[in-house]
């Protein structure tokens, strides 16, 4: 039976990235990015642990594995992952006209590819929901245009699209649920 919960072990931390390792777009071939979606961040793990600490993951569990999870990253690690800076300043651009004022970023989803389609991508956001709202008004994150899959995924469980900006030679969607 699949659980959903916040990862409160190094144990389960270590299996987000185990997974992560798996999905990153350059672990992956084309196709199967184009197919099944991919990561694009690899964490190290004194920063997913950091990031932890502040304000746990969530994740999914089939018995004792980590078969999927959503980051959570409290906007104070903006400026120690490269590729997310441009969607740190796209936000601030952004803010006002869309009523975000107290955001937590989803730095990253990824389900194991045994368990796809399965809803579990829905829950872990619910269960995300459940957990950080309030005190935070919206989950924020950004999707590679090119990863169609997720993006599909995102919009259809109510992420609404507050940018296009392009940056690392990326077009990026940046995408909110409120």
């Amino acid at each position: 039976m699949i659980r959903y919960k916040k990862a409160d072990t190094e144990k389960e931390l270590k299996q987000i990235l185990a997974l992560q390792q798996q999905n990153l777009k350059g672990s992956i071939s084309a196709k199967e990015g184009k197919d099944e979606g991919f990561v694009t961040v690899h964490h190290d793990f004194d920063l997913l642990l950091r990031m932890n600490n502040i304000c746990p993951h969530i994740i999914a569990k089939d018995n004792d594995e980590v078969i999927g999870y959503a980051l959570c990253m409290h906007p104070q690690f903006g400026d120690e992952i490269d590729v997310l800076k441009p969607m740190f300043d796209e936000l601030k651009l952004h803010s006002t006209s869309f009523k975000i004022e107290k955001f937590l970023v989803m730095g990253q989803v990824c389900i194991d590819k045994g368990y796809r389609r399965q809803g579990i991508f829905r829950k872990l956001y619910e269960k995300m929901k459940e957990e950080v709202i309030p005190p935070f008004n919206c989950i924020i994150t950004e999707v590679d245009q090119n990863n169609l899959r997720s993006l599909r995924a995102h919009l259809g469980i109510g992420f609404k699209q507050l940018s296009t900006y392009h940056s690392g030679g990326i077009n990026w969607e940046l995408i909110a649920l409120f």
